[in-house]
């Protein structure tokens, strides 16, 4: 099998380029009045970068579409970008340099929530509001003025193993045993830890649970681990690239289990591994296919996605839950400058407490624990070559159901 991982990491360093140590983007022309500047960073470097590249390029799409439309309260919106490298404690200094050296005017969070969580501790020190995308774990998020755009609500070690575990039941024929194997990445080892702890309340017995080092180079030896379980079904916390090399780990060892779920892989490469991949499942937020692209904004930022996609040379250019939830951010952040008409960072907070925010994903609200609404996750399969949502039904791709065992 061909490995893809050298390929969508020299993507990611080419998409990176003009933004590494602070570049700008305005992606506009015409507008009037000084910038409001909006400053964050993004893992264009290490092994967050495959996945960080895809908020870069959603964020470029939100920039040049409201630019085009006159910016924010009649200002074009810039945005200052900084690479963390991966590393929370970049993050950190990055984050207070935006605001006490660059003196930017809103933030924008990072990607991953151990880049996140001390990201907002900053923002709090300063008093700022802090929008974010990609925050695992709700409980942690305690600062008064952060608000998530991935909806995920505010227990989703809960929520989300019944949703997943509700798609399984639909199928016909339940798993009864599980295997759980979890990169140690704050946000995966949490929803990992969650779907063990609910396995035995839907009749699951957990077979293994495991735990790997974050950015490991070869899952073979997790793999064989998988074999000697024996499992009826895996749930893996794999982050990236990471899913690639689980599945080529059970490849080399010519096992395959009877069914697999992924959390955050990169869609892309894995539907690049063809039959090795084919069933797999991962959560989501958003697809491509109605009821989402039914919305003129959705629909708009996956015709731009695939463009700048195209324009890169990118294998696989659909939006999925990471551009969406990063598009989303952004409509959070414009919707509570329009709607409070101020950068006054209390007057923002207060209207997104008291308002709700039409977005790609759906309505959004910030009126439960720590600023968190509903869980909107959701369970996409690989299907005839694609990605579709098949859990919830009202949200599945139109004639898909969950299908377990994988044929």
């Amino acid at each position: 099998m061909r490995s893809t991982r050298g390929g969508w990491r020299a993507a990611a360093a080419t998409l990176a380029t003009f933004v590494v140590l602070g570049g700008l983007f305005s992606g506009g022309a015409g507008e009037a009045g000084e910038p409001i500047r909006v400053g964050g960073t993004l893992a264009l470097g290490g092994p967050l970068a495959p996945i960080a590249f895809i908020h870069r390029m959603a964020g470029e799409v939100f920039i040049e579409r409201q630019n085009a439309r006159g910016g924010w309260l009649g200002r074009p919106i810039e945005w200052t970008l900084l690479d963390d490298q991966s590393k929370p404690e970049q993050a950190r200094a990055l984050y207070e340099r935006l605001i006490a050296v660059d003196k930017v005017d809103l933030l924008m969070g990072p990607y991953a929530t151990g880049n996140i969580l001390p990201a907002m501790e900053v923002a709090a020190r300063h008093n700022m509001v802090f929008v974010h995308h990609t925050f695992g774990i709700p409980r942690l998020a305690t600062y008064r003025w952060q608000f998530p755009a991935w909806q995920i609500g505010p227990e989703p070690e809960r929520t989300f193993p019944t949703t997943l575990y509700a798609a399984l039941k639909s199928a016909g024929a339940p798993p009864k045993t599980i295997a759980i194997v979890t990169s140690k990445f704050p946000s995966t080892q949490f929803l990992a830890a969650g779907a063990r702890d609910e396995a035995a309340k839907h009749g699951l017995r957990v077979a293994l649970y495991l735990e790997y080092e974050f950015g490991a180079n070869d899952l073979t030896p997790v793999a064989g681990r998988l074999r000697e379980a024996k499992a009826d079904f895996v749930f893996a916390g794999a982050v990236g690239l990471e899913a690639n090399m689980l599945l080529e780990g059970t490849e080399k060892i010519h096992y395959k289990p009877p069914g697999i779920f992924f959390l955050y892989p990169a869609p892309g490469p894995l539907l690049a591994l063809g039959k090795a991949s084919a069933y797999a499942m991962a959560a989501t937020s958003f697809e491509e296919h109605p009821p989402f692209t039914d919305d003129p904004d959705a629909a708009d930022l996956v015709r731009r996605f695939h463009a700048r996609a195209d324009a890169a040379g990118l294998r696989y250019g659909h939006v999925e839950t990471q551009a969406a939830v990063s598009f989303t951010a952004w409509q959070i952040l414009g919707a509570a400058v329009t709607g409070a008409r101020s950068l006054d960072q209390e007057k923002l907070a207060d209207w997104l407490r008291r308002n709700r925010v039409k977005t790609v994903q759906g309505m959004l609200r910030f009126d439960g624990k720590n600023n968190y609404g509903d869980d909107l996750s959701k369970v996409k399969q690989i299907r005839n070559g694609d990605w579709a949502i098949v859990w919830p039904p009202e949200f599945a791709k139109p004639g898909l159901r969950p299908v377990y065992p994988a044929p």
